[in-house]
């Protein structure tokens, strides 16, 4: 079905095994329901802001709400755009593109998540892989940025496999304590 007022919607990226759909209303509630299960231990973060340590209960408004705040503030210097990363048609994640002066920069940052049910399995590499296709051969982008935790072995081991290059670090509060940031 082509969504004429808004064809983000209608937008689908599709590898061997991953599936990469723009979130709509439906997919943000399954993604909730997802991280409700559990997205890393809970005895460390690997967020910059820390969104699974909210109550699972508020998993559901939080993420429709993010979603929505996402649609409404896009623009084409400013944008999110969100992805539901799906395997043989069952949500397991999510990837997004941010950028901020993109007409200009060309630049865009990375992130995205799994359920717990399925990290360790490649699904990771693979829709990294297919966010950075979005971004340089659908947007025309220059460079990719992404972040993770000095502790967070296994995005650091994606980030390098797919050649970003190390950008320095950054210190910042990591729930009540430092963490650094590559």
């Amino acid at each position: 079905m082509a969504h004429h007022h808004w064809p983000l919607f209608d937008v689908e990226v599709r590898t061997p095994t991953v599936t990469l759909r723009y979130v709509d209303d439906e997919l943000s509630l399954a993604l909730a329901d997802l991280a409700a299960k559990g997205v890393h231990d809970p005895s460390w973060t690997p967020f910059l802001h820390p969104w699974t340590d909210e109550p699972p209960q508020d998993f559901g408004r939080k993420a429709m709400q993010f979603h929505w705040r996402c649609r409404a503030e896009l623009a084409p210097e400013h944008w999110s755009l969100n992805f539901a990363v799906l395997v043989d048609d069952e949500v397991v994640g999510s990837t997004g593109l941010n950028a901020d002066k993109f007409v200009v920069q060309r630049t865009f940052e990375t992130g995205s998540w799994l359920g717990q049910a399925f990290q360790g399995k490649g699904i990771g590499k693979e829709m990294r892989a297919a966010s950075l296709h979005i971004g340089f051969a659908g947007l025309g982008a220059q460079e990719a940025t992404t972040s993770a935790f000095e502790d967070n072995a296994p995005s650091l081991g994606v980030t390098r496999s797919l050649g970003y290059e190390p950008n320095g670090f950054q210190r910042v509060q990591r729930r009540d304590e430092l963490g650094i940031i590559h």
